[in-house]
Order: C-alpha cells, then sequence, then structure tokens
C-alpha cells in the first residue's frame, strides 16, 4: 500500500532496549507489562540513563516499592543487571522510549485487532522528513498512527507541522496522533493540531468534536488520542470512529 502511493518505504533498526528476536512468551510479558502507563514512564527513565539507575531517579510519579518492583521485574526478564543493592542498568541501551512505544503498539495492533503491521520506516519522500512510526492496513484501509512519548510540553509546532506533511504524502483512510500520556490534549495539543489544520485549510474554522474522554475527533478521519485510561483501547476506539465514518450509511 506505501508503494502504490510512490514510496520506498525501507525499516529502520528497531531502537529498543532489547533483542528485536525476543521469543514469543517474553514479547507478550513484556506487552503486559507495557500496558501499565506507570510501567511506560518507568521504563522511559531508565532508558534516559543508560549508565545506570535508581529506582526513585526514573520518575517521580511512583513510590519506591513499586518503582523497586518494576526494576526487579527487568533483572527476572533478562532486560536489566543489578549494579549494586539499589542501582540497575538496562542491559540493551536504546536513545528514546520511542522506538519501544512504536513496538509496543504494533505489537497490540496486530494481536487486538489482526492488523498487517510495519513500524519505523523511512519513506524516502521528498519534502517529507521523518519515519513513519506506525502504519497499518485491514480491510483494504490503511492507518497512519503518530507516536509521541515525550510529554505534552516537548511537543512542538514544528512535530504537529511536519505530523501533516505525513499525512498529506501517505493519503491514509484514518491517522492518528497518539501521546502517550495522561494529561489533558486540550491545553496545548489540540490547539496546535486545530491551528494547524485551519492554516492548512486557508482559515476555515475546525470544531473538534470528543468522542470520549481525551479522545478528540478534528475530522472525521483524523484522531488525538491519549493514554489516560488504557492507550490501546484509545487508539482502538478511534481506529473505529475513522471505520466507522468510512463506512456507507445504512
Amino acid at each position: 500500500m506505501l508503494v502504490r502511493r510512490g514510496l520506498r518505504p525501507r525499516p529502520t533498526p528497531p531502537d529498543i532496549p532489547f533483542s528485536p528476536d525476543l521469543d514469543e512468551a517474553a514479547a507478550d510479558q513484556l506487552a503486559r507489562q507495557l500496558d501499565s502507563y506507570a510501567f511506560r514512564l518507568f521504563l522511559r527513565g531508565a532508558i534516559q540513563r543508560w549508565e545506570g539507575f535508581r529506582p526513585g531517579e526514573t520518575t517521580r510519579y511512583l513510590q519506591a516499592p513499586q518503582s523497586r518492583a518494576y526494576a526487579e521485574w527487568l533483572v527476572k526478564a533478562g532486560l536489566a543487571s543489578r549494579l549494586s543493592t539499589d542501582r540497575y542498568r538496562l542491559i540493551r541501551g536504546a536513545r528514546s522510549f520511542g522506538g519501544t512505544l512504536e513496538w509496543y503498539v504494533a505489537r497490540e495492533l496486530r494481536r487486538r485487532l489482526q492488523f498487517d503491521v510495519a513500524s519505523g520506516l523511512k519513506t524516502h519522500a521528498k519534502g517529507v522528513g521523518g519515519d513513519l512510526d506506525v502504519v497499518a492496513a485491514a480491510e483494504g484501509k490503511l492507518v497512519y498512527i503518530e507516536l509521541k512519548s515525550s510529554p505534552p510540553r516537548n511537543i512542538t509546532a514544528p512535530e504537529i507541522c511536519a505530523f501533516f506533511d505525513r499525512v498529506g504524502r501517505l493519503r491514509p483512510h484514518v491517522s492518528l496522533f497518539v501521546v502517550d500520556t495522561a494529561l489533558r490534549l486540550t491545553d496545548k495539543i489540540l490547539p496546535m493540531l486545530v491551528a494547524e489544520l485551519e492554516r492548512r485549510g486557508g482559515g476555515v474554522e475546525i470544531e473538534p468534536r470528543r468522542v470520549e474522554r481525551e479522545l478528540w475527533a478534528l475530522t472525521a478521519h483524523l484522531y488525538a488520542v491519549n493514554a489516560r485510561g488504557d492507550l490501546i483501547s484509545n487508539i482502538s476506539r478511534a481506529v473505529a470512529a475513522g471505520f466507522h465514518a468510512l463506512a456507507p450509511a445504512a
């Protein structure tokens, strides 16, 4: 589907703190841990401290016993080593948490919704920078998901612009801008998306529609999603809304 759109997609080496050849049982255990927003916050902090970390240093949002339990789980799973009684280090490094988030979302879309999925793709398309985080296909429809692992305050207008550039070049049936945060999107992310969409639409006013909680439809085929409640359930709900909008009226 990407090649038919004139792209030359190539996978990039996965930027993940574990082997890409992880066996199915181990991969499933890791995915179940990643279901937890708290664990994702913890692992993000551990990745940022490649030289080693104390459990309490990874994120200020967790109590010490929970952070230590997560660190011990990483050791038991063979993903981290214990340097001392209170210091740990991931066995494999990664530049950021973004690659792990892509791996997790792609795996869950394949497992839960039976999509054909690819992640971390270079497009080699002129004027379109960055990678395609996750693309998924089912029922002859193409879904594009932009994933942000940074908190909303760190997401910039140029990143929003680049997202719309990719959507314009890819022309998917459904597009999602997903921020792995429990914070509201209405404070910063949604206004930036609306402003860029209005700019590209020649000033035509956009009225986002709340689907539920912090799941927003900017158009019938473009959605903004956060992680409050359950990240994958929220993504699945947005996909369902997009597919429903594509269906013929009864």
